[in-house]
């Protein structure tokens, strides 16, 4: 059963309502190591599916094209007001519809057709709106990309600054989409001081671990800060930027009219929940367990063989080269959701295979974490995924393990619904 229930959902429209139930099954039953993925509160949902979805608010709090808003103008405010103190920052922007629109803004407010930024390759863990050739980013700037040492993993330093003192980027993002080890913000800030350039730390993945004091900030290091809310922050399907006073009417203005036409008030008010839940103490508890689930997990799989990218985690994140178990990331993924357990295929640095049939499958424990699983689970988990990594092609097997996954994640609730008993 839902929480907020859906009986009118179920009433309008029995279908839609059957799907919905089926997906809340499947979250509730299945081991969800999607890195990207998380269980919002039973408030956060009831926010987004609010009245606040009826208003169109075009502009910023008190300079609105549209009459009427004297209530979402102080939910803006109030998701702004939220933001700056739980993150240390002068600027919150909450407008953005997700975090892609949010660095195309960062792109919009700094750059123009053809300038150069600096970002990690995408193999290596960037994202796709730092610089992929599929991406308008690509398309329209110049990216440049640093990597990750072949050997070690990691972000080569010395290859950053030496691009940036050659290459001269007006904007330098740091922070990605797969990145598994701690990012290293006063040492980008100085390479960007000394080059000219403005800083972005991208922490769509990590900025829960960061407001629970589980990975170092980047308010004082980076001129601009993207995120998503949901991941490790555990809001809605949103975004913010944050930025210094210097900066501040350069992003507004990227975003709307730039971008973007009337936000999503339903969202605002959901990210602004969010952001009270992680101000919370327990909130930083739940940060750090996260990390500890990573690292746990990390040692359970290198106990079993899996070759993990730069040798394990600090964060939340584990991506894993499967080379040596001779199966591909995309048949694994497969495998390892017939068995209950839901990751996704991912390239790995200098990975020899295409990006959609790659070498790798990345995983992280903010999901389990919120559902309540602790160290002790992790090495249940890297066996089923051991197990069913060698059982690829085995449906009993595979079978028998998601029966044995959904004994054990019945014992934890889900936030927003429970099964009918």
């Amino acid at each position: 059963m839902h929480q907020p229930q859906l009986s009118h959902l179920a009433a309008t429209d029995p279908d839609l309502a059957g799907l919905v139930e089926a997906e809340a099954t499947r979250q509730h039953d299945k081991i969800r190591l999607i890195a990207s993925e998380n269980y919002v509160s039973p408030a956060v949902l009831e926010a987004t599916g609010s009245v606040l979805t009826n208003k169109y608010s075009e502009g910023y709090p008190g300079k609105r094209y549209y009459e009427g808003q004297q209530v979402v103008d102080p939910i803006e405010e109030l998701a702004q007001e939220r933001a700056r103190a739980l993150f240390g920052v002068p600027h919150a922007n909450v407008q953005p519809y997700s975090g892609s629109p949010a660095n195309l803004a960062v792109h919009l407010a700094f750059m123009r057709p053809g300038d150069t930024f600096l970002s990690l390759e995408l193999a290596h863990g960037g994202h796709l709106t730092h610089g992929s050739p599929v991406s308008i980013s690509g398309k329209w700037l110049r990216p440049v990309h640093y990597g990750v040492g072949r050997e070690t993993g990691r972000i080569d330093m010395d290859e950053v600054r030496d691009l940036a003192r050659k290459e001269r980027p007006k904007v330098i993002f740091c922070g990605g989409t797969a990145i598994p080890r701690t990012i290293d913000f006063p040492a980008f800030a100085e390479i960007a001081r000394e080059t000219g350039a403005v800083l972005v730390a991208d922490i769509a993945h990590i900025a829960g671990l960061i407001v629970g004091g589980a990975h170092p900030s980047p308010a004082g290091h980076a001129d601009v800060i993207t995120t998503t809310t949901h991941k490790t922050l555990r809001g809605p399907r949103g975004a913010m930027i944050m930025t210094t006073e210097e900066h501040a009417t350069a992003i507004d203005k990227a975003i709307f009219p730039g971008l973007q036409g009337g936000p999503h008030n339903h969202t605002t008010a959901a990210i602004a929940v969010a952001l009270k839940e992680a101000a919370r103490p327990d909130f930083r508890t739940y940060a750090h367990q996260v990390v500890a689930n990573a690292e746990a997990l990390a040692g359970a799989l290198t106990a079993r063989g899996f070759d993990l990218v730069s040798g394990g985690t600090d964060n939340h994140l584990i991506l894993i080269d499967l080379t040596n178990k001779n199966i591909g990331g995309k048949p694994a993924a497969k495998a390892l959701d017939l068995a209950g357990i839901e990751l996704n295929f991912n390239t790995v640095p200098f990975d020899p295979r295409k990006p959609w049939s790659p070498s790798g499958i990345r995983i992280g424990t903010a999901a389990v974490t919120t559902r309540g699983l602790t160290e002790e689970h992790m090495a249940s988990v890297a066996e089923w995924m051991d197990q069913a990594v060698a059982a690829a092609e085995d449906g009993p097997a595979l079978e028998r393990i998601a029966g044995e996954v959904r004994d054990l994640m019945g014992g934890f609730s889900m936030p927003g619904w429970a099964p009918v008993r």
